[in-house]
């Protein structure tokens, strides 16, 4: 049962350091106060706000995977990035092709 229980020691090559927790949140709070500041003070047109908001979002799925969830292309996290690879490739087929069949049934039932 004594071995059951996993050490967390800070040289643990699965945790990152205070420095590079604090350099995540520092910058996923930096990624979501100015796409909240674009939208509550609208400066920019609508469509080039909605993209600056998408970029910013992107790049804070990065930031939380690579600063928080540790993913990054060392040989220990290799399976890791594939699996979530794998998983958003299948759920990007899954809501793209259901909305294709959407829009397909869609048009199809108005043609008539």
């Amino acid at each position: 049962m004594a071995n059951a229980a996993h050490s967390h020691d800070s040289h643990d090559a699965g945790h990152g350091s205070y420095k590079s927790y604090a350099i995540g949140f520092i910058l996923s709070v930096i990624l979501t106060v100015i796409p909240f500041g674009l939208v509550m003070y609208p400066s920019l047109p609508k469509s080039i706000t909605l993209w600056i908001v998408l970029a910013f979002a992107v790049i804070q799925v990065l930031v939380h995977l690579v600063y928080f969830l540790h993913l990054d292309r060392s040989a220990a996290q290799r399976n890791n990035v594939i699996a979530f690879v794998f998983a958003a490739l299948v759920i990007v087929l899954l809501v793209g092709l259901s909305l294709w069949i959407m829009f397909s049934i869609h048009t199809n039932m108005m043609a008539k």
